[in-house]
């Protein structure tokens, strides 16, 4: 198979796309019986919508983040302003409120996250679609995120930055810090917290569909249409 797969890929260049010419070479490359153009690449972006899809719905759900593998810690420079004020009245228990409400923040941006992804998934070639079949595990992960992570990036953070605002995060979080500058100890800490939790929240994001992605391609009852059983079978070829 993954000769054929590399002899298609070979013909399609020489052909240079023309359809008559492709049509033809396909017939006597793959054969009777085997996969199609048009099904490689919808059966790769299949895989990725039910990935996302799936990943975006747990993500957005109440503890999606907050209590799951993926849940967003504050950065190692942060823990200095909690563990400094953690004695100062009114931030006694600053840690613990500021992790809920960047985990809520990001819960909520995730219901935001499918739309974009998918839009994202409607652009790739078959091309992209054969490179991901004969690649590793994650490859169509590691597309996904080449291909979009910077466009989700600029869409994605004003949703978590409104999202923040939604649970006052970014005030909670800036009064510590503007109360943690005023102490007598040289260095200042940042009082922005909106690019850190975006590429966290992407971060987890990415992680949930590639556990989707291998998922799909390692077991055959994730499989849960018949383009994907006909796809992955020949990957598992």
């Amino acid at each position: 198979m993954i000769k054929r797969l590399f002899l298609l890929a070979l013909v399609i260049q020489l052909t240079a796309c023309d359809p008559a010419a492709l049509q033809q070479a396909m017939g006597s490359v793959l054969g009777s019986g085997e996969l199609t153009t048009a099904e490689i690449s919808s059966g790769l972006k299949q895989a990725l919508e039910i990935g996302i899809t799936e990943g975006a719905q747990k993500l957005s759900q109440t503890d999606g983040y907050f209590k799951s593998p993926y849940k967003i810690f504050l950065p190692p420079e942060a823990r200095k302003v909690t563990d400094k004020l953690q004695n100062v009245p009114g931030f006694t228990n600053l840690e613990n409120i500021v992790l809920e409400k960047i985990n809520r923040g990001a819960e909520d941006a995730a219901k935001k996250a499918a739309p974009i992804f998918k839009n994202a998934i409607t652009k790739m070639t078959f091309a992209d679609a054969l490179d991901i079949l004969m690649g590793d595990k994650n490859a169509a992960t590691t597309y996904l995120h080449k291909a979009t992570f910077d466009q989700l990036y600029q869409e994605f953070n004003p949703v978590i930055v409104n999202s923040l605002d939604k649970f006052d995060a970014r005030d909670i979080w800036a009064d510590a810090v503007n109360a943690y500058n005023k102490l007598p100890l040289g260095d200042k800490a940042d009082p922005d917290l909106d690019d850190y939790v975006t590429k966290q929240a992407l971060a987890g994001l990415f992680n949930m569909v590639e556990n989707k992605e291998l998922d799909i391609r390692t077991n055959i009852s994730s499989r849960t249409t018949d383009l994907l059983k006909k796809v992955f079978a020949k990957q598992d070829k």
